[in-house]
C-alpha cells in the first residue's frame, strides 16, 4: 500500500489560479525570527515524527490489531526485499509521481522494519533505493509534487536509518536533498511563486516535504534548512486558513485526505524535531478536521466524492493523530477499521476508540466554506440512508461544474452516483477544455441544466450557499441558492433535499426564468431503470434492492432514461470516459419560466417500501 497516494486518482495538477499574496498569509503564533529557528532542533536521530525510544515502545506494543498490522507490513518489506530499485520513469511526460510516491512507500516501510526487527537487511536495500533516487537527473521540478514527496522519502530515510549509514552514504543523502529538492524550491519561495502563494493541497504537500528535509538535515546544512523552514511557515498558513471554521475542505474528501496527510507529518515532525509546531495546529477549523471524512463518509464506507475524487473508503493514518491531538477519539474510528495499514499507522495507532454512536454525534452536519451538507438515518448501520449535498464554489481548485449535486444510499446500495475524475492526461484537463468533458460538466452531475448548448452549463465563475439548513430528528432538510451558476439564463434557482423520518427523500428546485427555457434534471445511476405510471415513477433495481423514485410536480412531466453521456448539443471530446455501466434518470422541461420540480426517493425493505409517497407539497420557503 502507497503510503501517500490517496485511494481516489493518481496525481493532482494545479487548476489555474490567481496568484495570491504572502502578506494574506496569517502570521503563525510564535513564528521564530530567522535566525534561531533551528536552536531547539533535537540531536538526535530519529527525531522525525518517532524517537528511539519510541521506536522501541513500538517493538513493544502489544494489541491484537497493531500486531496484526505489523506483520502484513513486514510481508510487504520482504518483498520489497526482492523488488528492483526504482527507476526514472515519467510514463505521461509529465509526472514522475509515481515513483517518488513508490520511493516513500518503501523508504517508509523498510525503514519501521529496520527499527521493529532490528534486521540489517531492510536498511541495505533501503539503501539501494535511495542511490538509484539519488542519482536520477532529477527529482521533476516543473510537477513539484513529485520533488517534494522524493524529498519526504529522503528525509526519512536519512534520520531513520540514520545509525546504519556510513558518513559517505549521509552525504550522497544530504547533497540529494540540497541539490534536487531546495536548490528548484528555493527561486518559488524568494519569489512567491507558484505553490508557495496556493491554498490548496500543492501547497501542504510541497511545503511538508520540504520541511521534513529541513528538519532531517537541520544541523548539517543549517543555513539552507533554516531558509526552507522559515519559507514553509510563511507560506503554510495560506492553505491551513482553508479549514476554517470547521475543518471542511473544497477540493473534496479524497484530496482532504492527501492535503491533511503532509499538513499533519509536517507538523508531528515539527514537534518531534523542535518541540513545536508554532501555533499551526490551533488553526481555526484545523482541530474539527477530523469530523469531515466522518460525516462524508455513508455508511457503506463510500465518500461523497465532489471534486476530482473517487468514492472508495480513505485510509488515513492522520485520524490517529488528529484524535489524539485533539483528543477527539472518534476521528479514529473508521481508520480502525481499515482493511490495510502503512507504517504511520502504527506510529500513530490508537486502540482506545469511540464510535459515533458512543460519541452522541449528531447525525447530519452542515460545512460553512466548502458549503456541504451530509444527512444520514442512522450511526454504524450499513443499510442507513445518506444523503451528500453540496453547493459552494465552481472555482475551487479541482472543482467540476457541480453545484447542487448530490449523491444518495439506502438499504446497502449507492443509488445516486458522481462519476468523479476524468483521465487528468486527457487533452486541455486542467486548462481550456476542462468545461468540455462530460464528467466535469453539470450535465455529468446529478443537478440541473438550463438551456444546454449555450456554452458552459454553469458558470465556471459561481459560487453558491447553503441558505438554511435544519436538522431535527423527524426531518432535516437543506437549501441551497444556485442562481449564480445558471445567471445567464435564469433569474432564480434554488433546490433543497430533505429526509423525512429517516425513510425517504426528497429533491426540490424552484426555477424562475426571464424568458422560456429549456430544463434538464439529471440524477445518475448504476441500477437498472423500469419506468411506471405513465413515466411519473420508476423503479430502480440493484443488488437484490429497489428504489421507488417518484416525480410529484409539475404536473405533465415524465422521466426519461438515458445514456450518461452528453446531450446532442454538447461538446463531444473524442477521448473521454464512457461511463458505460452508468444511466442517468431525467426529466426534461420546456418553456419553462416558473416550475417547481420535486422528485421523491422511497428505499425498499424487508416489509415493502419505506413509508408512504402522499406528501403535502410546499415552497422551499415554507420548509
Amino acid at each position: 500500500m502507497n503510503v501517500f497516494q490517496p485511494r481516489f486518482v493518481g496525481a493532482c495538477l494545479v487548476l489555474i489560479v490567481s496568484a495570491l499574496s504572502i502578506a494574506a498569509a496569517e502570521t503563525p503564533k510564535g513564528k521564530p525570527a530567522r535566525t534561531n529557528i533551528l536552536s531547539t532542533l533535537q540531536s538526535d536521530h530519529p527525531r522525525l515524527l518517532v524517537s528511539a525510544t519510541g521506536f522501541a515502545r513500538l517493538a513493544k506494543t502489544d494489541d491484537a490489531k497493531f500486531k496484526s498490522w505489523r506483520a502484513d507490513l513486514k510481508k510487504q518489506a520482504d518483498q520489497i526485499l526482492s523488488a528492483p530499485p526504482s527507476k526514472y520513469e515519467i510514463p505521461d511526460g509529465l509526472r514522475l509521481l509515481e515513483t517518488s510516491r513508490r520511493v516513500v512507500n518503501r523508504v517508509y516501510t523498510l525503514g519501521l522494519m529496520y527499527r521493529l526487527e532490528a534486521d540489517s537487511r531492510y536498511a541495505e536495500r533501503a539503501w539501494k533505493e535511495l542511490e538509484a533516487a539519488a542519482h536520477f537527473q532529477d527529482w521533476n521540478p516543473r510537477h513539484f509534487l513529485d520533488t517534494a514527496e522524493m524529498t519526504h522519502a529522503f528525509a526519512i530515510g536519512y534520520d531513520w536509518l540514520y545509525d546504519a549509514w556510513s558518513d559517505e552514504q549521509r552525504q550522497t543523502l544530504r547533497q540529494a536533498i540540497v541539490e534536487k529538492g531546495f536548490k528548484p524550491a528555493l527561486p518559488l519561495y524568494r519569489g512567491h511563486k507558484s505553490w508557495t502563494v496556493m491554498r490548496h493541497n500543492w501547497n501542504q504537500v510541497c511545503n511538508g516535504g520540504l520541511g521534513m528535509g529541513a528538519l532531517a538535515i537541520g544541523d548539517a546544512e543549517p543555513t539552507v534548512a533554516d531558509e526552507i523552514l522559515q519559507s514553509a511557515l510563511e507560506s503554510l498558513p495560506l492553505a491551513m486558513s482553508e479549514f476554517a471554521p470547521e475543518g471542511a475542505w473544497k477540493e473534496g474528501p479524497g484530496y482532504w485526505n492527501y492535503a491533511t496527510m503532509y499538513n499533519v507529518v509536517f507538523l508531528a515532525a515539527l514537534e518531534t524535531a523542535l518541540g513545536k509546531d508554532f501555533g499551526l495546529s490551533e488553526t481555526p477549523g484545523f482541530g474539527q478536521t477530523g469530523f469531515f471524512p466522518l460525516y462524508l463518509t455513508s455508511p457503506l464506507g463510500r465518500t461523497f466524492n465532489y471534486a476530482d475524487g473517487g468514492d472508495k473508503a480513505i485510509h488515513a493514518p492522520q485520524l490517529f493523530w488528529l484524535a489524539r491531538k485533539f483528543k477527539q477519539p472518534v476521528f479514529a474510528w473508521s481508520e480502525i477499521h481499515s482493511q490495510g495499514a502503512n507504517p504511520l499507522d502504527l506510529l500513530w495507532y490508537q486502540p482506545d476508540l469511540v464510535g459515533p454512536n458512543q460519541a452522541n454525534l449528531p447525525l447530519n452536519r452542515y460545512f460553512r466554506a466548502a458549503e456541504v451538507v451530509s444527512m444520514r438515518s442512522a450511526w454504524e448501520e450499513p443499510k442507513a440512508l445518506f444523503v451528500g449535498f453540496k453547493a459552494g464554489s465552481n472555482k475551487a481548485n479541482h472543482s467540476h461544474l457541480d453545484l447542487g449535486s448530490f449523491v444518495f444510499d439506502a438499504v446497502g446500495v449507492r443509488w445516486a452516483v458522481d462519476l468523479g475524475a476524468d483521465d487528468y492526461n486527457l487533452p486541455g484537463y486542467f486548462g481550456p477544455q476542462r468545461w468540455n468533458y462530460y464528467r466535469l460538466r453539470a450535465e455529468g452531475q446529478n443537478t440541473l441544466v438550463i438551456n444546454p448548448g449555450s456554452g458552459t452549463d454553469q458558470d465556471p465563475g459561481a459560487s453558491s450557499t447553503i441558505t438554511r439548513f435544519d436538522s431535527k430528528a423527524d426531518r432535516t432538510f437543506a437549501i441551497a441558492d444556485l442562481s449564480a451558476a445558471y445567471r445567464q439564463h435564469a433569474s432564480r434557482v434554488c433546490r433543497g433535499i430533505q429526509m423525512l423520518d429517516r425513510k425517504k427523500v426528497i429533491i426540490q428546485d424552484e426555477i424562475q426564468a426571464p424568458k422560456p427555457a429549456e430544463v434538464w434534471w439529471f440524477m445518475h445511476t448504476p441500477a437498472s431503470v423500469l419506468l411506471e405510471g405513465d413515466g411519473r415513477s420508476a423503479r430502480l433495481k440493484q443488488v437484490n434492492a429497489e428504489l421507488r423514485v417518484e416525480l410529484l410536480s409539475p404536473p405533465g412531466a415524465k422521466f426519461e432514461i438515458m445514456d450518461a453521456q452528453p446531450l446532442p448539443s454538447s461538446p463531444h471530446p473524442p477521448k473521454q470516459a464512457r461511463n458505460e455501466n452508468v444511466r442517468k434518470l431525467a426529466i426534461h422541461l420546456s418553456n419553462v419560466t416558473d416550475t417547481r420540480i420535486t422528485v421523491l426517493l422511497m428505499a425498499e425493505t424487508p416489509t415493502g417500501l419505506s413509508g408512504s409517497s402522499i406528501l403535502t407539497l410546499r415552497a422551499l420557503s415554507e420548509w
